[in-house]
């Protein structure tokens, strides 16, 4: 633990030294996002976070690979996700810069899938009726639209300062959790790999936030948000490819079945925004990557929460969700209940109070008055 830990460290350490050389960068290049009908910043902000988050992770991968615990979990899956990460990083930066149309991205992002598959980070196998081995094209079929949904789901909710870098880190952190828990007391060693990349996630994330959390100096843009989305998508992947189905005990089988639901319960609100939007513009008539102010966030604000407040109640959804849910497989089943309907709780709690919306309210009668 201690050597994922610092790790964990060195990433954001590393994060939060890099990102303002990469703003100054962005300035002189013209990587600016200028104010947009659906933008909620107000004045035009750098982009090309994700540069800084590259540069930090391929600095960090290269300080700890020869320690003697997490210089162990690099492997050629690990080589391939780096490979593809550094791809999306390079189209995203081309995206902030220059806006390119959504089927180049979405081409881009299906290029890294298959950089994926060619160094073997692919779904092997899924539990229905037990544990089935998948054919090989079904399996990479499903590797790149999990990898496909992940990416886009973590690109729709980076609409708010601070918000999609906080989500990741929460659900990098659960799934860190989930994978670590899993090598020590079932004895998977094999989800090293994942640990390490969600331990990079992690520390980027946390190394990025002063920087982007409000008021926003700097935006991750697509080049930080496709890279997020590709490494959470990634180590959930490794891990469940790296178990041979063959071995896997009744005892085992709920601890290892988890990966694959994990990933679902620390994306909920992404991917509850990602589809609801995609229904929202088809019924309109419209294209699913056209855009719009009524995405989560946007609705939560206009409940009377600021910026600020509006991303914490995002990241106390998140955790409700995630944390109760990677922790259930380690844990009797009421365990998971009572943490899950204690931060529940506490979230609702939390939403409701919008002191916001109050004061605009008493502001209101003092004017009438």
């Amino acid at each position: 633990m201690r050597e994922y830990l610092v790790t964990l460290l060195i990433a954001a350490a590393l994060c939060y030294v890099v990102t303002p050389f990469v703003r100054t960068w962005a300035l002189k290049f013209g990587a600016v996002a200028h104010i947009r009908t659906r933008d909620i910043h107000t004045t035009p902000t750098p982009r090309w976070g994700g540069l800084a988050m590259w540069i930090a992770m391929a600095l960090t991968f290269a300080m700890v690979s020869d320690l003697s615990l997490v210089g162990k979990s690099f492997s050629r899956e690990t080589l391939g996700i780096f490979l593809a990460a550094t791809l999306l990083v390079a189209i995203g930066l081309i995206d902030d810069r220059f806006e390119l149309d959504a089927l180049t991205k979405l081409a881009g992002q299906s290029l890294a899938a298959g950089i994926l598959l060619i160094y073997g980070v692919q779904i092997f196998w899924l539990p229905i009726n037990g544990v089935v081995t998948l054919p090989p094209s079904i399996g990479q079929l499903l590797t790149v639209v999990i990898v496909l949904v992940t990416i886009n789901a973590v690109n729709f909710i980076d609409g708010l300062d601070g918000l999609a870098a906080g989500i990741v880190a929460i659900s990098g952190a659960a799934f860190f959790a989930f994978a670590y828990l899993l090598a020590v007391i079932y004895g998977f060693n094999r989800a090293g790999s994942p640990s390490l990349i969600t331990a990079v996630l992690i520390g980027v994330c946390i190394g990025f936030l002063p920087h982007n959390a409000y008021p926003a100096k700097i935006f991750m843009g697509d080049s930080g948000s496709m890279l997020l989305g590709l490494l959470l998508a990634a180590s959930a992947i490794t891990l469940t490819g790296q178990i041979d189905p063959n071995a896997i005990s009744a005892e085992k089988l709920g601890p290892t079945l988890l990966p694959l639901a994990l990933p679902l319960a620390v994306l909920v609100i992404p991917l509850i925004d990602l589809f609801s939007a995609i229904i929202r513009r088809l019924r309109a008539g419209k294209s699913p990557f056209s855009s719009d102010k009524e995405h989560l966030h946007h609705r939560i604000m206009r409940s009377g929460n600021t910026q600020a407040r509006t991303a914490l109640i995002m990241y106390f959804w998140t955790a409700t969700i995630a944390f109760p849910v990677s922790i259930s497989a380690f844990t009797p089943l009421w365990v998971a209940g009572a943490i899950f309907a204690a931060l529940l709780t506490f979230t609702v709690i939390f939403q409701m109070q919008r002191p916001e919306l109050r004061k605009k309210l008493n502001a209101e009668k003092v004017i009438s008055a």
